[in-house]
């Protein structure tokens, strides 16, 4: 995780970014006994040991891609995340009297979907996909119901296939630094899907002609990628049985036409470069 690059510097602010080791097992754990009851104050106190030991901490900010669930059960019928209310209560009885955020990457269905059964244990993607429909699965759907559950809790979303050009605004709202602050790590992504040249050029020209604001900096980085990104990075070859490439171009269009519903969404913020 790129914040982890500035772990020292944010945490001189009260902005706490443990290891992901430090906390996974514990935070499931926990979740798990109390079932959705708030933990105690002994149980906070007893938390915050085991992540951040004696730290003074004013923000802490934690991910993990299963806090939610495993990839079998990201997608069930027509539904992404169906035990999304059930995780967040989990997670936001850890510290029930504390502001609790939630930041969610939305990806394509109909990219997400393959991607979730090429890491899963299924080699049948017939049988991986049987409960699913997945041409009726909306993204909106699953916030409105987060967003039911928790009213109070502030939801920041993006797109994933936009992430490398928004990265460094990712990393500040999850630091929740100001815009302007300067965060190693907002290029790794771009960085992963560019050729080393292309990447090497870039990080020359944004040098010799330091962008004014993010919008500038975003239009380099478009440019960039557009020349030099990695074809096996950016587009990969799929072959789905029962899945027809029909069937994929309306879920792409769904899935576009979804983020216009997110954006309308009071409560939502729906980062866009």
């Amino acid at each position: 995780m790129s914040l982890l690059k500035n772990r020292l510097r944010l945490a001189q602010a009260g902005i706490f970014v443990p290891t992901p080791g430090r906390y996974r097992s514990v935070i499931r754990d926990t979740a798990r006994a109390l079932k959705g009851r708030p933990a105690g104050e002994d149980v906070q106190d007893a938390l915050l040991d085991a992540i951040v030991d004696d730290a003074e901490v004013d923000r802490l900010v934690l991910s993990d891609p299963r806090f939610v669930c495993i990839n079998r059960l990201v997608v069930q019928g027509a539904q992404i995340w169906p035990m999304i209310e059930r995780a967040a209560t989990g997670l936001r009885a850890l510290f029930p009297q504390s502001q609790v955020e939630f930041f969610i990457g939305m990806r394509d269905p109909a990219t997400l979907i393959p991607a979730l059964f090429k890491a899963s244990r299924f080699s049948d993607f017939r049988e991986f996909t049987e409960n699913m429909q997945p041409h009726a699965v909306a993204w909106s759907e699953m916030l409105r119901r987060l967003q039911l559950a928790h009213p109070d809790c502030r939801i920041t979303v993006w797109c994933n296939e936009d992430t490398p050009l928004l990265w460094g605004e990712i990393l500040r709202e999850l630091a929740g630094v100001g815009p302007t602050a300067d965060l190693d790590g907002a290029d790794d992504l771009a960085a992963s899907i560019m050729e080393d040249e292309g990447y090497r050029r870039m990080r020359v020209w944004l040098d010799d002609n330091p962008p004014e604001t993010e919008t500038q900096r975003r239009r380099v980085l478009a440019a960039f990628l557009e020349r030099y990104a990695k074809e096996d990075e950016i587009e990969e070859t799929l072959n789905l049985p029962g899945w027809t490439e029909e069937l994929m171009d309306e879920m792409s269009q769904s899935y576009d036409e979804d983020m216009d519903v997110i954006a309308r969404i009071p409560g939502v913020t729906l980062l866009t470069p």
